[in-house]
């Protein structure tokens, strides 16, 4: 069970979903603390569609530097909103299976169809950023 454990301290990828997790959580306060200053002088959608544009952004370097330890480049900069739109299409069907088809509540569905989504989402983001002809920044 020690030498398990040892192994998976040592897997580079169990550091790069920790590192995902931490710019999940990070991203969601950039958005939010967007989301609220924009709120000031604007209507509540262009503040939250502005504060996504901005956590796009944001994530985009996050995962570049932080977790997958990448150049960003235009290319990867270009092809990153896709990661964003299947986390969306993910969330969206599993909300949508979960409340109709299995009688989740509301309340949590969404939740729950978030985290089914982060996988999905992680890989795709790993794929777009962690180019094979793209070089990798030094740890």
């Amino acid at each position: 069970m020690v030498s398990v454990i040892k192994k998976l301290w040592n897997a580079p990828w169990v550091w790069e979903i920790v590192r995902f997790g931490l710019v999940g959580v990070a991203n969601t306060l950039c958005y939010f603390l967007f989301y609220r200053l924009f709120l000031l002088g604007m209507y509540y959608l262009a503040a939250h569609t502005l504060a996504f544009a901005v956590s796009v952004v944001f994530s985009f370097f996050m995962n570049c530097y932080f977790t997958f330890r990448v150049k960003p480049t235009w290319k990867r900069f270009l092809m990153f909103p896709s990661t964003t739109l299947v986390n969306f299409v993910v969330s969206t069907v599993g909300s949508i299976i979960l409340v109709q088809a299995i009688h989740v509540s509301e309340k949590w569905a969404t939740l729950l169809a978030a985290l089914v989504a982060i996988p999905f989402t992680f890989l795709l983001t790993r794929l777009v950023l962690q180019g094979k002809t793209e070089g990798t920044i030094n740890a």
